[in-house]
């Protein structure tokens, strides 16, 4: 009997482990599936629910692995992302306080969503949790534009923010969810009704957020998504623009437009503060200042007019970013998951681009959301047998 359900049911590696191991093996891959497919849901409302569930999948990734008796697995660019969590500890042991440093450090741990969601998302549970993220945006831009709206988060000093601590937090998770609603549009065409549906809300309430650096972002995002399907869709660009500036309110035109502004403080401030960068760097260029130490030494190194991590966590850093893009381009390329593919690399875009105004990598919901999606393609890919599947 087991013989025949070996040949009908397994349709991956951890299916078919799964099904050779104890029952418990079993028990921990249905609970961790259910929670991580919990975390991307809930990390849009509440970042406490979306770490409790991530405790619950990582508790059952390492069950699994030793129930299952598996030898650990991740993408190739977990490991540059496992060397960047090392070189942030020796950036905190050398801060100006180690302990506060290492404290800020915790946040290291989501770099665990890498092998938990290439063990866990595995065949089409990736399409699955992409709707799921999709559903959970537009019902957090539903909020947003109800703040705006009902409850006049209609200003700078009070913007639309959901159920998060920060208009940039809020502001940053769009983003990527209309980076996932794009490319479902785009390269999924038997089911993009939903996600077509969705992205008008999901672009009004990052638009309502006054938040510049994620508008920056969707739009990096969005030619990005464009470039890989068809350059003709560029021309759509100065329609989408009018119909902006058409119907946008007042101060929500006035506020993108502000950022073209040479003059406008906060534009003339974070240009201070890459001069303020670079006096860091140049006083601690291995080690930095130290995880979370820029802001309480910020004044020490401002100039008349502020890299944590020091350069070589960022020559890592870069190393990260890089092996990401090119095992994204390479799964968009061989045509298997190019939804998934395109996803990753349009989020990658925007979060990239919106990083340059503000320390994005450093926001946890956002990181978990990033990880997640730039993930999943991998995952796709594990198919009976082995990891070797994944494109070189």
């Amino acid at each position: 009997m087991s013989n025949s359900i070996a040949l009908e049911r397994p349709q991956s590696l951890v299916e078919a482990k799964s099904l050779r191991g104890p029952l418990s093996s079993q028990r921990f891959e249905y609970i961790g599936v259910a929670a991580l497919f919990i975390v991307a849901g809930t990390v849009q409302f509440s970042i406490a629910i979306a770490q409790i569930f991530l405790s619950i999948a990582f508790l059952c990734w390492l069950g699994a692995l030793v129930a299952g008796r598996e030898r650990f697995e991740g993408p190739r660019f977990f490991w540059p992302l496992a060397f960047y969590a090392g070189a942030t500890l020796v950036s905190a042991a050398f801060s100006y306080d180690p302990r506060a440093s290492f404290i800020d450090s915790k946040q290291l741990v989501l770099f665990a969503l890498v092998p938990i969601v290439y063990r866990f998302a595995t065949g089409t549970r990736g399409l699955t949790m992409m709707t799921v993220v999709v559903t959970c945006g537009a019902i957090s831009a539903a909020i947003g534009i109800f703040q705006y709206g009902i409850l006049h988060y209609d200003h700078l000093g009070q913007r639309p923010q959901g159920t998060l601590g920060h208009y940039m937090t809020y502001s940053g998770l769009l983003m990527l969810v209309i980076g996932i609603a794009t490319a479902r549009v785009l390269f999924r065409p038997g089911e993009r009704t939903w996600a077509a549906l969705v992205i008008p809300a999901l672009c009004v309430a990052v638009a309502l957020s006054f938040s510049r650096s994620a508008q920056v972002g969707v739009c990096a995002a969005v030619a990005v998504l464009f470039a890989l399907k068809d350059f003709r869709l560029f021309a759509l660009a100065p329609v989408v623009a009018m119909v902006f500036f058409a119907v946008a309110p007042a101060q929500i035109s006035q506020r993108f437009v502000s950022m073209f502004n040479q003059k406008d403080p906060t534009r003339l401030d974070r240009v201070a503060m890459i001069h303020e960068g670079e006096r860091m760097i140049a006083a601690h260029p291995l080690t930095g200042v130290g995880p979370n130490m820029v802001e309480p030494l910020y004044a020490r190194y401002r100039g008349e007019d502020a890299a944590e991590r020091g350069l070589p966590a960022l020559a890592i850093w870069i190393w990260f970013v890089v092996a990401v893009v090119r095992d994204l381009w390479n799964r968009f390329r061989d045509g298997r998951q190019p939804f998934l593919a395109a996803s990753g690399l349009a989020c990658v875009a925007a979060l990239l681009t919106a990083g340059l105004f503000e320390y994005n990598f450093g926001d946890s919901e956002v990181l978990m959301l990033f990880l997640i999606i730039i993930t999943l393609p991998a995952a796709a890919s594990r198919v009976l047998g082995t990891a070797s599947t994944d494109p070189a």
